[in-house]
């Protein structure tokens, strides 16, 4: 088999059931790339630092934990709210949905699985996104706050887990982006779909990925069947 063979996203459809899907936000079901960076190069004039060095390790941390590593008089709850909470409202034009996105918010809520999401980002963050994208709010919800430690620990999923009650439960699906949010999907017992929408397929696989696609339109919400969701993963990396 050719080496552009084994790298295409070309995998024949097949259907999974999960107890549940847990997802991971920016980069997932939301593109905010442009409106981060010209957030973190604002912050990082405030604090004197190449904002390219912060944005070389920020994606999928949670702020408050890249701000220790700078200032720790910043990295405070009430700081990290504030400043999230500015950037859709200063950079909103600047962000956009993925791929499929819309489509697999609205599906979870309409077919009455078991679902939610679970974030490196704070709750005024996702919010504000979540308010100008006009999404699917989720009714469970875990954010940077909600936890002592971010991704790659695997507590946030964890808690997302138990908030929609399945905390007993492996079969759990969690899509995911970054190679932290991988981890930590994996750490906690589960599967991992993860996107190739912001970091490299090498990066993802090393994290340890079940399935590599190129964005959510590779993921299809059929129906709850005794509880259990079922879902169709095409053109996945092979």
């Amino acid at each position: 088999m050719s080496p552009s063979a084994i790298e295409s996203f070309s995998a024949p459809a097949q259907t999974v059931s999960f107890d549940g899907i847990l997802s991971d936000f920016d980069g997932t079901i939301v593109d905010s790339t442009d409106a981060i960076i010209k957030h973190w190069h604002k912050i990082g004039k405030e604090l004197g630092v190449d904002p390219e060095t912060i944005l070389a390790d920020s994606h999928g941390r949670r702020s408050i934990d890249t701000l220790a590593l700078y200032d720790q008089g910043k990295a405070n709850w009430d700081y990290v709210n504030y400043i999230e909470g500015q950037i859709p409202k200063e950079y909103g034009s600047d962000a956009k949905e993925i791929p499929g996105g819309r489509d697999i918010l609205r599906a979870l809520e309409t077919s009455g699985a078991k679902w939610g999401v679970v974030t490196s980002g704070t709750r005024a963050l996702i919010s504000g996104w979540l308010e100008v994208l006009g999404l699917t709010h989720p009714e469970n919800l875990v954010v940077a706050e909600d936890v002592p430690l971010g991704k790659p620990d695997p507590r946030c999923y964890l808690l997302g887990a138990k908030m929609i009650g399945l905390e007993d439960s492996k079969s759990v699906l969690v899509l995911e982006d970054a190679p932290s949010g991988i981890k930590a999907g994996k750490a906690a017992g589960y599967k991992v779909l993860a996107l190739a929408t912001t970091h490299s397929l090498d990066k993802l696989r090393a994290a340890g990925a079940d399935w590599i696609v190129e964005d959510l339109r590779s993921l299809k919400v059929h129906s709850v069947v005794d509880g259990k969701v079922q879902v169709e993963i095409s053109n996945a990396l092979q």
